[in-house]
């Protein structure tokens, strides 16, 4: 269905993580005839299997996915070698006619597909140091306060306790005087690549967190300490991806700072406290169309309406 468009359609399928993206993907690529390219900046990582909810080889059996795997987790990956990555897997499905589905929940790795990413002024380390000082001296709040009197568009779009965007976005302002919204705008019209649709799917709160827990937990069960242990013997221990939440919990764990049942505790609390930060992500983005984590029929509807 792609060929016969001068640009590749892509599905995009996106929500909190635990709402059911892989397995709602699944299905519709399986039907569909269609194949998968991962939206998910942690999957990217080799032997970070069960912490990253990685699809299992059976799911793999059953859909083919792409940009999972890649690297070592030593290795620098980011949303503009994931842009190139997907740019070039986008480019040969869709001269092979096939359906083509985005699917992870990482914001950054898919406004990198469809818009760019806006590059601006460059880094002016002085001044980014100067705010991490005032960060230092009078807190996270403090900052945002002032993005918030200097330009209340951006301080809408970042979440608070976002510091990388806030100094990103300040930084921006001063360089420029422009806001980064004004910027971002301007680089992303008329730039679009891809036609696409949004597809989000969401879970009412308690649908949510009790999902959360009940991965967390299948986790456990799956063996994350093993794999955990297994990473930090291949000299693993202190890299980025490990520092991620679940990861760093178990690290933590091993070496005795609190026990499991305290890990798990902590593993649920920030897996919701990212779901929250995703959707707040997402929610700022009128192109997506959001459907109950279960309205799979309803989402049938909306993609053959758009490919036809």
């Amino acid at each position: 269905m792609n060929h016969s468009n001068p640009r590749p359609r892509l599905v995009i399928l996106l929500g909190p993580t635990c709402v059911g993206k892989t397995e709602a993907a699944i299905k519709l690529a399986g039907e569909y005839g269609g194949e998968i390219i991962s939206a998910d900046s942690m999957q990217v990582y080799r032997h970070m299997d069960i912490g990253t909810a990685k699809p299992t080889p059976e799911e793999q059996s059953l859909a083919v996915h792409h940009l999972i795997d890649l690297i070592n987790p030593d290795e620098e990956f980011d949303a503009a070698m994931f842009g190139k990555r997907a740019g070039e897997e986008i480019d040969r499905l869709s001269n092979e006619g096939k359906n083509i589905f985005v699917v992870g929940g990482t914001g950054l790795y898919i406004k990198s597909l469809t818009g760019g990413l806006f590059g601006g002024p460059g880094a002016d380390s002085n001044l980014r140091n100067s705010y991490r000082e005032e960060m230092r001296r009078y807190g996270r709040e403090y900052l945002f306060e002032k993005l918030k009197k200097r330009d209340e568009a951006a301080a809408k779009r970042i979440h608070p306790n976002d510091v990388f965007r806030i100094i990103r976005a300040l930084e921006v302002l001063e360089l420029s005087g422009e806001s980064i919204i004004a910027k971002q705008n301007e680089h992303n019209f008329g730039s679009a690549a891809y036609d696409y649709i949004k597809i989000g799917f969401i879970a009412d709160r308690d649908r949510l967190y009790k999902r959360i827990n009940e991965r967390v937990e299948r986790m456990i069960r799956d063996g994350l300490a093993g794999e955990v242990r297994g990473l930090m013997e291949m000299g693993y221990g202190e890299t980025k991806p490990m520092r991620s939440f679940g990861y760093r919990h178990t690290v933590n764990c091993i070496k005795g700072m609190y026990d499991i049942g305290e890990a798990v505790r902590l593993i649920k609390r920030d897996t919701r406290h990212y779901a929250k930060r995703q959707i707040t992500w997402f929610k700022t983005d009128s192109e997506i169309e959001w459907f109950d984590h279960s309205g799979i029929d309803a989402v049938k509807i909306k993609i053959e309406s758009f490919w036809k």
